[in-house]
């Protein structure tokens, strides 16, 4: 056969498959530039002086995983659509060598389109996204941007090897099946599916354990171990109630004969029944996508505009300092760094507190605090206790008080808001204490329920016996640990600063280089010296959220239009024989529109309820990166959920439109 019947069947055959392979190569454009994009991004060593560069690679391997698994996922729509014209090429003599061969050369122009295009895109629109996470990121600095030829070459590399195994899958596809079964391979799926209880069983029970996870786990760091472990749960759940579950469902609902005979349900519920088992993943793909999507564009907007109160959270006081083996000579000589740089900047500072304190993380079990392990905190445990002891001499100072203790009593101060008394005694590292009063309130914190764990406040009566609980910490921890450090009382001074942003920032930055080079031992936080490292880290991941949002999205949009059109062609034949056995045309277009609504927006409430189910342990996680405003999170998601619903159902209208014009 002449090679240039080849190449005249390939563009034939790509013109009156347009309506699948148009949208097929523009999503392939769309995600080869978005990969040329977030990849050239990654390696522009000026993006955050590498501060960001690490989420952004990070996303790379989520882009590329995601585009060979996409791509791999729309080219198996094509085949289907494809099987019964390549088995008529077959039966009317093409064998399947030259069958092969015009596949190659489609999977050429294809490849080459998608690949072309989707590079000139990215390199044109790359400056755009540069600007972007310019801005989100709020950086100054003058940032060089240049054509990467490394993601030119990444990128060529990658989807030419995607493309040459969705080719090899094809031509296996082909040589396995006969002429027969490629002519009814647009039929498959059509005897009506059997009910598989025990997949069904499994998926509720995958669904219900990750629910639970999701509702009764309080710490955050439990949250962390379990949070992936429920949500890979869930994901198999879904799989399993969309494939078997529903078909369960359905089945019931046939059953129930005074609901199952009338009119506007027995056609619906019969036709998703022979259409569900070839539907499900479809389906299931569909609401996994929205809730990603979902997730990732509320967590990391709240995140981005909760900016200061995370700061905030992180910092409660403008500027602190500390010295982790004080005497009095160096906390004068930290006051005196502090005055002078202040004055020089030209601002005023307020709220000054200056106090003695030593802290260690304690497993608490009852009235008892023992000294933790690692293992103890990193295994989730909710009765890890943070205890911070504080001489009572600095207590009497801070609260502008005159308390005194006794010897072996101590006032305590548990700063969670729902925190139940501890009664009158308490052991901590072996040694009994009475507890000569709960305190209400404490200036250094004020009561809240946003702590990651949990902590409270020993007011004891001198700093000798803070050394002696630093010293059994000390014999405690150095028989797991090498080479600690040894544990002294520390000295901390925290005050707010008035002035302008950049004045006091100024000032903090002095401060910290002075302190580094006259104070051994110490160490200086300031709200301000931070506030660009939290916006490279959470600029990053907000930037990062859109982006893999707007390309899971894009996944959803093409996977709902293919499912659209599959099932245009799977139901015309059905629907012209309802209209020969009785049906009137508007009976039929009722029919069609009830089982279209109810299939395509099922998943769009199932990605709803997962977000709502998973909304409290994502608040956990959200307060590891100190984001403890609970009511801006809410808000954030039902904005997202109702802007994606809005979007969602205009996807409908256009998509179920095309499905009205195949159906006829």
């Amino acid at each position: 056969m002449n090679r240039s019947v080849y190449s005249r069947l390939a563009v034939t055959n790509l013109k009156n498959n347009r309506k699948t392979y148009v949208p097929y190569i523009l999503t392939a454009v769309l995600t080869v530039m978005m990969h040329y994009i977030i990849d050239a991004l990654s390696q522009n060593s000026s993006v955050g002086e590498g501060k960001v560069q690490e989420v952004l690679s990070y996303a790379v391997v989520v882009v590329r995983i995601f585009s060979v698994i996409f791509l791999f996922y729309t080219n198996s729509f094509l085949m289907k659509r494809r099987k019964k014209e390549v088995g008529m090429y077959n039966i009317l003599g093409m064998g399947k060598a030259h069958i092969a061969r015009m596949f190659l050369v489609e999977t050429l122009i294809t490849a080459s389109a998608s690949i072309g295009a989707g590079i000139a895109g990215g390199i044109l629109l790359g400056k755009l996204m540069w600007l972007v996470l310019l801005k989100i990121l709020h950086y100054e600095v003058n940032m060089d941007f240049a054509v990467s030829g490394a993601a030119v070459i990444h990128t060529l590399a990658l989807f030419a090897l995607i493309f040459g195994l969705t080719l090899i899958y094809n031509l296996w596809q082909i040589k396995l099946a006969n002429p027969v079964e490629l002519l009814r391979g647009g039929n498959v799926g059509e005897r009506e599916p059997r009910t598989k209880w025990l997949l069904a069983a499994a998926g509720i029970l995958l669904v219900g354990y990750g629910y639970y996870v999701a509702l009764a786990t309080e710490s955050p760091l439990k949250a962390i171990q379990l949070f992936f472990v429920a949500v890979v749960c869930v994901v198999l759940g879904t799989y399993a109630l969309f494939a078997a579950g529903s078909i369960a469902l359905l089945k019931m609902l046939k059953k129930k004969k005074s609901f199952y005979y009338q009119s506007k349900y027995f056609t619906a519920v019969s036709g998703m029944i022979y259409r569900m088992k070839q539907n499900a993943v479809g389906l299931a793909n569909i609401c996994i996508l929205s809730t990603m999507v979902l997730v990732m564009i509320s967590t990391t907007i709240c995140m981005y505009m909760g900016m200061d109160d995370i700061l905030t959270t992180r910092y409660p006081r403008e500027f602190e300092a500390t010295s982790f083996n004080p005497d009095k000579e160096t906390e004068e000589k930290i006051i005196r760094i502090i005055e002078e740089e202040i004055r020089q900047a030209g601002i005023s500072e307020k709220d000054r507190m200056e106090y003695h304190y030593g802290g260690v993380a304690t497993l608490k079990k009852g009235n008892e605090f023992k000294i933790a392990v690692d293992e103890d905190v990193y295994s989730g445990n909710q009765d890890i206790y943070e205890l911070k002891m504080i001489p009572l001499a600095d207590y009497n100072k801070l609260e502008g008080c005159m308390v005194n203790l006794d010897e072996g009593e101590v006032l305590l101060y548990n700063p969670d808001r729902n925190a139940e008394k501890l009664g009158d005694r308490m052991q901590i590292a072996g040694d009994s204490f009475r507890v000569a009063e709960e305190l209400d309130t404490f200036c250094l914190e004020e009561k809240n329920d946003s702590r990651i764990v949990g902590g409270y406040y020993v007011i004891v009566k001198d700093k000798a016996q803070i050394q002696k609980f630093l010293n059994a910490a000390y014999d405690r921890l150095s028989k797991e640990y090498d080479q600690l450090d040894e544990m002294n009382v520390q000295y901390k001074v925290c005050l707010d600063l008035e002035g302008d942003a950049k004045d006091c920032r100024r000032a903090e930055e002095a401060i910290e280089k002075r302190m580094k080079k006259e104070v051994p031992q110490s160490y200086c936080d300031g709200r301000e010296v931070e506030r660009e490292l939290f916006y490279y880290t959470y600029g990053g991941l907000f930037f990062i959220g859109l982006y893999l949002g707007s390309m899971f999205l894009m996944a959803t949009v093409l996977i709902i239009y293919y499912k659209q059109i599959s099932e245009g062609y799977d139901d015309r034949e059905r629907f012209q024989i309802m209209q020969k056995v009785g049906m009137s045309r508007r009976e039929v277009r009722q029919s069609i529109r009830s089982q279209v609504l109810m299939v395509f927006f099922l998943p769009l409430a199932a990605a709803v309820v997962h977000i709502a189910v998973a909304f409290k342990v994502i608040t956990k996680l959200l307060a590891i990166f100190n984001m403890v405003n609970v009511s801006l999170f809410f808000l954030c998601t039902v904005a997202t959920v109702m802007v994606f619903a809005v979007f969602y159902a205009a996807v409908f209208g256009v998509t179920a439109r095309e499905y009205y014009r195949i159906v006829g």
